[in-house]
């Protein structure tokens, strides 16, 4: 199958809606063998059987990427369905709603820390060594626009997306050798299930969203194709001097 990823094995997270979803398909449309994971299995099965009986390459496997057993899991699941990994993508996270810093629980923080965070470290602890094996790849860690400003009543999603962005600077130095490209993506707001869910859980989501909407120079939230097409190109031999950078795609936001 010819296309920009073709011959590589790829591992998206989060991958059963929103972002990874759009990642995965984009990816095995383009010709890679593509391990969904997730922890909505109906709706990561049935994505992974829809891109199959498109002609593609896809399994999935049921994962808290919070749980080091779940990563060396998937990892496992992944060499032995595929053969190898080359490309892994730290996309499940969660946004943790709006919490005012001077109320907020140290049990909020580490949740969202344990995911957005804590996951991403774990994702390149233990693919690391299957893309060693491989001789090199490319790992794409979602960030935020929110890892290089910040955001009233945001402020542990802010500092897990940052911490996100300097793991991210800090591996892509130590792997270089390893012929490892580790790059951070930094979307703005993107219609997606876990942005609709949070300004649903606000009393002035509607006013929120048309006022974030606004805070974009283009005047609208991105939507997960466009993060997908980023994705592709961090994913391919076309991104093969990229390393340690922070690609933006949200819409004008940060040039502020």
């Amino acid at each position: 199958m010819s296309g920009r990823v073709a011959g590589k094995v790829a591992l998206v997270t989060g991958a059963a809606m929103g972002l990874g979803e759009a990642i995965a398909r984009a990816l095995a449309r383009e010709g890679a063998a593509v391990m969904l994971t997730d922890r909505e299995v109906d709706k990561g099965e049935a994505v992974a059987s829809d891109i199959a009986a498109s002609g593609g390459k896809a399994r999935f496997r049921a994962h808290d990427v919070a749980v080091e057993a779940d990563w060396e899991a998937a990892v496992a699941a992944t060499l032995e369905a595929f053969g190898g990994l080359d490309v892994l993508v730290n996309n499940a996270g969660v946004s943790g709603g709006m919490l005012p810093l001077l109320e907020h629980s140290l049990e909020d923080w580490r949740r969202i820390m344990a995911v957005n965070l804590d996951g991403v470290f774990l994702g390149m602890r233990h693919a690391g060594p299957a893309m060693v094996a491989r001789g090199g790849g490319s790992v794409i860690n979602l960030s935020s626009i929110l890892g290089k400003v910040g955001l009233a009543h945001a402020a542990a999603y802010c500092a897990s997306k940052g911490g996100v962005t300097l793991l991210t600077k800090a591996a892509a130095i130590e792997w270089a050798p390893l012929g490892i490209r580790v790059n951070s993506l930094h979307p703005g707001f993107i219609d997606t299930p876990m942005v609709a869910n949070a300004l649903h859980a606000v009393e002035n989501g509607n006013e929120m969203r048309v006022a974030l909407m606004a805070a974009h120079p283009m005047g609208r939230f991105g939507v997960p194709a466009e993060i997908a097409s980023a994705v592709l190109f961090l994913a391919s031999d076309e991104s093969r001097f990229m390393t340690g950078a922070e690609l933006v795609v949200d819409g004008g936001y940060t040039a502020q």
